[in-house]
């Protein structure tokens, strides 16, 4: 699939190899530091493409196969501009422009410590007084939250009977006064990334830092997150590939031949393989504006538990030689991809309710 992008993709994996050594990858893991140096590179080089959302999903996958704590690093400085495309007026949609370029780094503001995955019942307000809106409350677990320089966050402006109707989203400048984020640290896997708890206090946005409509915010995510998930999916896709990649080179190298290795080698390809045949039929679909739900979500279920299960066997087949080739840290990496933009069993919902529907 995407066979057009062949070239694209061998550009992609060519950078990875270079930029994403072992030992690169490792002090970063270790440091638990963003890798901004990588991201002005992969910006310099025209690595990432953001006007193509094709290339987008091939990038990921790719630098993710090295690895994903530096490959989703390096392409989530993007991350909720989708909201900002589709539901943006003139200037907000001027303003990509700048995030694309590099200047800004973009973050979103959803998930809270109440909870991730009931988003309809958030808590963070935006109170609307006169032409300005107080923002309250506070977020958890937000990529890029300490380094982002504008967030699109979803708050509540009134209180509906059906709870996701009084939802709306907001461009958050995090200079403004009451934003205050305090970066997250012993994270289990994609160290790399940054990752923070947000609260704002008082917070006064104008009626222009509005995205959209106010009482749509819900529906916003919603797509975003429709999108987003294809993205996880080839996070998960190359994670599975890379963990397949380091067994595959140590089988060879030792001669290995024993029967349950070669029933894992099996199981293994068959997972990967089926998990790109969801992710990019999902892709197809979503790119020619026709997204299927059930079908992301699909795609985003199987490919995340791919990659625990990939990484797992991979620790197993080499055993104390996977400490070092760095599969620990490709095994810590995968379990993120089953809890975020949706957990495992969240993306089954909405798969069911789906078939259900007769859709």
């Amino acid at each position: 699939m995407f066979e057009e992008y062949n070239d694209y993709r061998k550009t992609i994996r060519d950078f990875a190899l270079k930029e994403f050594t072992d030992g690169v990858a490792a002090k970063y893991d270790r440091d638990e530091e963003y890798p901004d140096d990588l991201r002005k590179k992969s910006l310099s080089l025209g690595i990432i493409d953001m006007q193509n959302p094709a290339k987008i999903l091939i990038a990921i996958e790719e630098l993710c196969r090295i690895d994903a704590g530096l490959g989703i690093s390096v392409t989530t400085p993007y991350f909720g501009a989708e909201v900002l495309m589709l539901f943006g007026n003139d200037e907000q949609r001027e303003f990509l422009n700048d995030v694309y370029s590099g200047k800004y780094i973009l973050g979103l503001g959803v998930t809270e410590p109440s909870g991730g995955s009931d988003v309809a019942h958030i808590k963070t307000t935006a109170t609307k007084k006169g032409d300005k809106y107080i923002l309250n409350g506070s977020k958890m677990f937000i990529t890029n939250g300490a380094i982002a320089d504008y967030l699109v966050v979803l708050a509540r402006t009134s209180n509906e009977e059906k709870p996701h109707h009084g939802l709306s989203t907001f461009l958050l400048n995090t200079k403004l006064n009451g934003f205050k984020a305090n970066k997250l640290e012993g994270k289990l896997g994609v160290r790399a990334t940054n990752t923070a708890e947000l609260t704002f206090n008082n917070i006064e946005l104008s009626k222009d830092d509005l995205i959209g409509e106010e009482g749509k915010g819900f529906y916003y995510i919603m797509t975003f997150f429709n999108i987003s998930r294809i993205y996880v999916a080839a996070q998960a896709l190359g994670i599975a590939e890379g963990a397949f990649d380091k067994i595959l080179n140590y089988v060879k190298s030792n001669e290995i031949k024993d029967e349950n290795t070669m029933f894992g080698i099996a199981d293994i390809s068959t997972r990967i393989e089926a998990s790109k045949e969801l992710t990019y039929n999902a892709a197809s679909y979503l790119f020619k504006f026709e997204p299927r739900p059930q079908l992301t979500s699909m795609a985003k279920a199987y490919a995340g538990e791919t990659a625990v299960y990939s990484s797992e066997k991979a620790m197993e087949i080499l055993g104390v030689n996977s400490l070092n080739e760095n599969v620990e840290r490709i095994f810590r990496n995968a379990k993120i991809m089953e809890i975020w933009e949706g957990t495992s069993d969240v993306e089954k919902l909405i798969i069911s309710r789906f078939i259900l529907k007769g859709e």
